[in-house]
């Protein structure tokens, strides 16, 4: 009985190990996106989800206790050449707190 548990314990403690070292990789694949879409002169900041922080919300990692802003460069316009996506809303990538990504931020189980 104790086995089973302990391996449960190791399971959940390695998957938060590796929630906070995908932060990097999701912030990647964002600024691949951003590049992308026209967009050359931004920084992408990693912060916790209860602060505040200046910036547009564009992604979220480490099963959603972190936050993605974007801030565009200074005198750097804020268009993209990108076409909008359908229905006005640009599409957010976010991981769930099952470990798994949604782009929509639609983590729905």
């Amino acid at each position: 009985m104790l086995r089973p548990t302990l391996s449960f314990i190791a399971l959940l403690l390695a998957n938060a190990a590796s929630g906070a070292d995908n932060c990097d990789a999701i912030r990647a694949q964002i600024e691949a996106r951003i590049k992308a879409g026209g967009v050359a002169n931004f920084t992408l900041t990693t912060v916790d989800t209860a602060a505040s922080g200046a910036g547009k919300l564009v992604g979220t990692c480490a099963l959603g206790s972190k936050k993605i802003l974007y801030v565009p460069a200074p005198g750097a316009a804020a268009a993209t050449t990108a076409k909008p996506r359908k229905g006005g809303s640009e599409a957010m990538l976010t991981e769930c707190r099952d470990g798994s990504m949604s782009v929509g931020g639609d983590c729905k189980p």
